[in-house]
């Protein structure tokens, strides 16, 4: 494997520059340049239809596009394909999940490992230890299906079954969605402990604030186009981020 571009003191896991995608005559990105260093969190925020879930379809395979993708320092072409990615330590957490229903949490589990275990690799129980780790909750109910699980519990599942491939780079779509708040809280928490393994995470989240609590850099996404940029605190604090995204504009 290639030796990763560093950027400052971190290795560059993602580099994405002048990115588009079009459905059909339609060009819903438009541009997109963004990077994300290993143990880092990014965020990219914005209004519903703004092309969030598309940007993170596009990295992933799952929609052509131009432009340039690099990953672990490598040119991404247009050849190449979700199994490969996934493979590279590249994994996407969907908005709507996407869980087996009629399994169990642990099996669930368990097939998130099945590329690393069809490569050779052995270690399943072991990084399923690692989730239950994280996700206590988990292992209380191991045996139980996952189509019976509250909304926070399918999305602790689907964080961890995305875990179980062991990825340097975890791309999460709208985890809060659905969930209320008590529960938000616990889950963007989590991915902020999450930092410490190294991974490095591309959060696309309609709520703002709790994504700028979390992460290290934000860019902001309006119909397609990236029209700020800058570290969370600082976006946190800008007055065009407050009036649209945090609901303080008067107040500040």
């Amino acid at each position: 494997m290639s030796s990763l571009a560093v950027d400052g003191e971190r290795p560059v896991v993602l580099e994405v520059r002048d990115l588009s995608v079009s459905y059909g005559k339609v060009q819903a990105l438009h541009g997109i340049a963004l990077k994300v260093h290993r143990g880092e969190i990014v965020t990219v925020i914005g209004p519903n239809g703004a092309g969030k879930t598309t940007l993170l379809s596009a990295l992933i395979g799952l929609l052509p596009a131009s432009g340039e993708i690099l990953y672990l320092g490598e040119y991404q072409g247009a050849g190449r394909s979700v199994e490969q990615l996934v493979r590279l330590g590249m994994t996407l957490v969907p908005e709507k999940r996407e869980l087996f229903s009629e399994m169990s949490v642990e099996d669930n589990l368990l097939l998130g490992a099945f590329d690393r275990y069809r490569a050779g690799h052995r270690d399943q129980l072991e990084t399923m230890d690692q989730v239950f780790d994280i996700f206590p909750r988990l292992m209380e109910r191991r045996e139980q299906l996952a189509g019976t699980l509250s909304g926070g519990e399918r999305q602790m599942l689907a964080m961890g079954r995305a875990l179980m491939a062991k990825p340097r780079l975890l791309l999460l779509d709208e985890p809060s969605l659905g969930l209320a708040p008590l529960i938000i809280r616990e889950i963007f928490r989590t991915i902020a402990q999450l930092r410490k393994t190294g991974v490095a995470i591309l959060l696309v989240e309609q709520n703002a604030r709790a994504a700028l609590q979390i992460a290290d850099y934000g860019y902001v996404l309006e119909t397609g186009e990236l029209s700020l940029a800058g570290p969370s605190s600082a976006l946190a604090t800008d007055p065009r981020v407050i009036a649209s995204y945090l609901g303080l504009g008067g107040r500040r």
